[in-house]
């Protein structure tokens, strides 16, 4: 069952700006990126469901975020299907986002009032998301489709809450460009997590780069 409702979930996302995605099959890794997150002021995290028995490290490391991480809504991305939605509800999972749009993960996730944000590439997309009750569409590829899109689409359909994940790096000038065309929040992967610094196990440098992209969010949105 999720630790945080529907409401207190879109808040912290809303409010922080930026929901780090990631996901590592060992749990222990999984465990320092997502506290080394919480420590940089993160409070919002999404664990992707990318490998072979991916839930199996979700159910470990949301029982440790509960503990160690009190204000962290924890939730799971990469979901195409509402089995694997309903999978990770179970496991505790506060919020579901996938790289498509899949109706039947909205009565899923209203049924247990869990959010679920899916990938859109177009206005139309997003459209038919809202009707089944996405409070927030994810724009995706971002890289792909650019800040002129949430500019545009922003103009006729102004009550619409957007975040953008692919093509998002944790410098100045690309997160003041979404933020500029009026993304609600930004999803970023491994622009945040480079292989290096994880190999390294260097956990102070994501606490760090979570800061500063944190500061650039606010200081792009004043």
């Amino acid at each position: 069952m999720a630790k945080f409702d529907k409401i207190a979930v879109l808040d912290k996302i809303g409010t922080t700006g930026m929901v780090p995605v990631f996901y590592h099959k060992d749990v222990e890794i999984a465990k320092k990126v997502i506290k080394a997150c919480y420590d940089g002021g993160v409070r919002a995290f999404e664990f992707t469901n990318r490998g072979d028995f991916a839930h199996e490290v979700f159910a470990e490391v949301v029982k440790f975020a509960a503990k160690e991480c009190p204000e962290l809504a924890l939730g799971v991305g990469s979901v195409v299907d509402p089995a694997t939605a309903a999978l990770y509800i179970q496991l505790g999972a506060n919020f579901v986002v996938g790289p498509l749009f899949n109706p039947e993960i909205s009565k899923i996730c209203n049924r247990r009032l869990v959010p679920y944000t899916p990938g859109c590439g177009s206005v139309s997309e997003i459209g038919a998301a809202q009707e089944t009750g996405c409070d927030l569409c994810k724009v995706f590829p971002g890289d792909v489709l650019g800040p002129k899109l949430v500019k545009g689409l922003l103009a006729p359909m102004p009550w619409s809450k957007l975040m953008v994940t692919g093509g998002v790096s944790p410098d100045e000038e690309n997160l003041t460009s979404w933020f500029k065309a009026g993304v609600f929040c930004v999803g970023m992967g491994s622009k945040l997590f480079p292989k290096d610094v994880i190999a390294a196990e260097d956990w102070q440098a994501i606490t760090d780069k979570c800061k500063e992209a944190l500061a650039f969010v606010a200081k792009a949105r004043a």
